[in-house]
């Protein structure tokens, strides 16, 4: 099977956000061909480099979202391709303000009236069957014309954009958009749509595969939509931290760290003119999927509320290598009775500060207690100035202390980073903590949890996100900004060592069962397997003169599995069968392979078949 990779700022980037699963994913499916098509985010991350590929890796295509358009010249000069630009924009402009036409007004309900009160356009369908219109037609114009490098955010662009957010039945926040704000909108506009513009749709590279599996929403999902508008090539969209929540998170963060931010936060009309476009470009993807991969159900809630169809959702836990934590995992000694550990990357959403205030509750009740906060910057300078504000918490709250006149006084909260002497790695940082603790306010997926569930260690957490999904009453979980709940939970199980074994016990079993590499990429085959077999692309082959070949695409071609070794049938599952290799149905494959290959004449290669 030949599968299209389509991924954002992440694989196979170095720094890529998504690399890890995505690299797993590609070396357990050694079966399967990837062409993997990558968005970049930075010249950082390009510079950064590749990760070393497997062989079944046959090409990487990359472009650019960051920095000035570049691309083949638009042939503007015919009056018909600016009008065709001009009405699709305008379609897709339509779709983020809500206009809907002449002498309307908006409803309750998300639909407008006329001035005598009938129903006239512009309901949520409609609206979303014009951004789909404008973002074809753009697409389509950008392979006849060979690119919009420019047209986006031009003066065209930006009067669309006007007209569309003073037209009647606009919502408010539309209306109240000016000049600059329509300029920073067409600027983001340009940078999200570039995809449309690139030549990754033909026969040769997208149009070619049998499966475009992309690996986030946003962005990295447009070469799936178009490859599935020109070519009808199946669309598998998976994510595991849904880019529109990610849009609004940082919507907001932009606003609460305006003062020390180096670019001016968006306006709040511009701010509701991207999130309109997100949200209609997120609704567009999941009605476009053949099948929908959340990561966990607080995912799969977010997709449901935006559109999504229940049927097509398949949740797929992200999986981790168990065997990095198997030693600390099977090890009788339950690590530091009196440390509580912290891991995870250091910013606002983690919300240190609450877990600092904690702490000093711990203190009072245990004053041998320890407090090991390790962990990894991240990007920005409100990480940093965060960070050094936390530090300055820590030695206002705990003054060193020391044993006797003597000694040299010490912080009981020490803030570390992976492959320090005191953390070498990740295993290592876990093994000396003996309660594992997590205070944020905003969470996703919350991986640390995973690893310290790996670990066997017991865990605290607050209650977001997917922490009650991932925990699954194997630990005690807090309400977010609670500092005193959050000390009274440690406080428990700092003198329970009995419980914090039985708790680290049970998590350890838990995740083994649910958050391995090895369940996510069956689950994935599986999936590969069953969108293949319900929704095969339907290609016509022609020869030279132009005319149909018959019987060019065989009937095994469909079948999973390589038929082609030496010549001779190797390793195929027969029709109406399609149970990948390794599960249990696999046994009762062969058993019946004989009497099926009988059936069809092919006496010569029963072993084959069988094995």
């Amino acid at each position: 099977m030949r599968i299209g990779l389509l991924t954002e700022s992440g694989y196979p980037y170095v720094g890529g956000e998504a690399r890890l699963w995505c690299d797993r994913l590609v070396r357990g499916l050694g079966r399967h061909e990837f062409d993997v098509y990558a968005l970049s985010r930075s010249a950082r991350q390009e510079a950064l480099g590749w990760v070393d590929l497997p062989p079944q890796v046959r090409r990487v295509r990359s472009a650019a979202l960051w920095g000035e358009a570049s691309g083949r010249p638009v042939l503007w000069g015919r009056r018909r391709a600016g009008r065709r630009f001009a009405e699709c924009f305008t379609e897709l402009a339509a779709g983020l303000t809500g206009a809907s036409g002449e002498g309307v007004t908006r409803t309750p309900d998300g639909g407008v009236t006329g001035t005598s009160g009938e129903s006239v356009t512009g309901t949520s369908d409609e609206l979303a069957d014009r951004f789909g219109n404008g973002l074809y037609g753009l697409a389509e114009l950008a392979r006849d014309t060979g690119g919009l490098a420019g047209a986006l955010r031009s003066e065209d662009a930006v009067r669309a954009l006007e007209s569309a957010c003073r037209a009647p039945g606009a919502h408010r926040a539309a209306r109240a958009a000016r000049v600059p704000d329509l300029l920073a909108v067409a600027a983001d506009l340009e940078r999200t749509l570039r995809p449309l513009s690139l030549d990754w749709y033909d026969d040769d590279t997208l149009g070619a595969v049998d499966l475009c599996h992309a690996t986030a929403g946003g962005a990295a999902a447009l070469p799936g939509l178009l490859a599935r508008h020109f070519a009808g090539v199946p669309l598998l969209v998976t994510e595991y931290g849904v880019r529109l929540r990610a849009h609004y998170l940082a919507g907001a963060g932009a606003v609460a760290g305006a003062g020390a931010a180096e670019e001016p936060a968006p306006s709040a009309p511009a701010r509701a003119l991207l999130a309109s476009f997100h949200g209609r470009l997120a609704a567009e993807t999941y009605r476009e999927a053949t099948v929908i991969t959340p990561g966990n159900a607080h995912a799969r809630r977010w997709q449901e509320r935006c559109g999504a169809d229940r049927a097509k959702l398949r949740t797929v836990y992200p999986g981790l290598e168990a065997d990095r934590f198997a030693e600390v995992g099977e090890r009788e000694e339950p690590g530091e009775p009196h440390t509580l550990l912290w891991v995870g990357r250091v910013e606002p959403a983690k919300d240190l500060i609450s877990l600092l205030h904690a702490f000093a509750e711990v203190r009072k009740e245990e004053p041998g207690a320890r407090l090991r906060i390790v962990g990894a910057l991240a990007d920005g300078d409100r990480a940093a100035a965060y960070l050094a504000h936390c530090r300055a918490l820590a030695a206002q709250l705990f003054p060193d202390e020391a044993e006797d006149a003597y000694a040299v006084g010490a912080n009981p909260v020490s803030f570390e980073e992976i492959g320090s002497p005191e953390a070498p790695d990740l295993a290592d940082a876990y093994a000396g903590g003996g309660v594992v603790v997590l205070s944020s306010v905003v969470e996703g997926f919350p991986i640390s949890l995973i690893e310290a569930m790996l670990c066997g260690r017991a865990t605290v957490s607050t209650d977001v996100g997917a922490v009650v999904e991932v925990i699954g009453g194997t630990g005690l979980v807090v309400p977010p900004r609670n500092p005193r709940a959050l000390a009274q939970a440690c406080v428990q199980l700092l003198r329970d060592p009995e419980r914090r074994a039985r708790l680290g016990a049970a998590a350890r079993a838990r995740a083994l069962e649910l958050f391995t590499v090895e369940q996510n990429i069956a689950a994935f085959h599986s999936i590969y397997l069953e969108i293949v077999s319900h929704c095969p692309v339907r290609r016509e082959t022609v020869n030279e003169a132009g005319e149909p070949v018959p019987f060019a695409h065989p009937a095994e071609a469909s079948v999973p599995g390589r038929w082609a070794v030496g010549g001779r049938l190797a390793g195929a599952v027969p029709l109406g069968r399609p149970a990948p290799l390794g599960t249990a149905a696999t046994a009762a494959t062969a058993a019946t392979a004989p009497s099926w290959a009988a059936r069809c004449g092919l006496r010569g290669h029963l072993g084959e078949v069988a094995s």
